[in-house]
């Protein structure tokens, strides 16, 4: 099977940002993706971290989450909605969700982020725990042919996490993420691949790349990682798709060659 990452610049307009997503699956569909992945955040980056809740959905209904469901059942392909904010329970939060839909537009699995990122490094802060409340199960699935695990952005600096969806092991495992550009810079590749390698399978990284109308820049290099974490195809910054192939051959033989899996004792 082909996977897709889309790369997006997202804008506050959730509407604008919809059309582009639609513009984007349905490219990466063209190129015969049978899985595209969306970024974080595909939907709306607000000017304000609280703009998440004036466009939040109840689970199952709004626009943004049709939109996913069409886009999934024209092009026929399984659909991770990269993130969009969903109301909880807490009025004054949001959760940042990751929805997956099938070739029919079924939502078949819902995941929410579990580790909220904070940061300051004097001259850029982030605190999600003020506008959103974190998820506490880990969440994976089978997406056709492939078992897939669902984790976003900050949760990719906790390797605990993609151990629990390592039971049984997953054959790709999906990164949306819309990481800022120091931190990018710094950790993004070599996170991934270090999740590829310790669990022996391909990951998907579809990212927010460039400057954004709220004055934020993200670091983009939207990727695909195979197990022995060689980095398939890549796009630093900007609107695009990057496409590669799913070879269950090579997941077996990595897997085979370098039993890690089977010799794990905790």
């Amino acid at each position: 099977m082909k996977i897709a990452a889309v790369q997006m610049v997202s804008t506050p307009e959730v509407g604008r940002n919809l059309e582009a997503a639609r513009r984007l699956v349905a490219q990466a569909a063209s190129m015969g993706a049978g899985l595209v992945a969306l970024p974080e955040y595909f939907c709306h980056m607000g000017r304000a971290d609280r703009d998440k809740l004036d466009v939040a959905e109840a689970h199952g209904d709004g626009p943004i989450q049709q939109a996913l469901a069409q886009a999934a059942r024209e092009h026929g392909v399984w659909l991770v909605g990269g993130t969009l904010p969903l109301r909880s329970a807490d009025p004054e939060r949001v959760l940042n969700t990751c929805l997956v839909f099938a070739p029919d537009g079924t939502a078949v699995a819902r995941y929410d982020k579990v580790h909220l990122f904070r940061y300051d490094n004097g001259r850029e802060r982030y605190d999600e725990g003020r506008s959103i409340r974190a998820g506490d199960l880990p969440v994976a699935l089978q997406a056709g042919p492939l078992r897939l695990g669902l984790s976003v952005c900050y949760d990719l600096r906790f390797p605990e996490l993609y151990r629990a969806l390592m039971v049984p092991p997953c054959d790709l495992i999906s990164v949306p993420a819309a990481f800022t550009y120091p931190t990018g810079q710094a950790h993004w590749e070599l996170l991934l691949r270090a999740r590829a390698v310790e669990n022996q399978c391909y990951v998907v990284a579809a990212a927010q790349g460039g400057q954004h109308e709220n004055g934020r820049r993200t670091w983009g290099h939207s990727l695909i990682v195979d197990p022995w974490g060689e980095v398939l195809a890549v796009r630093d910054e900007g609107e695009g798709v990057v496409l590669a192939e799913i070879d269950p051959a090579r997941l077996a033989a990595v897997r085979r060659q370098l039993p890690a899996l089977e010799h794990r004792r905790l």
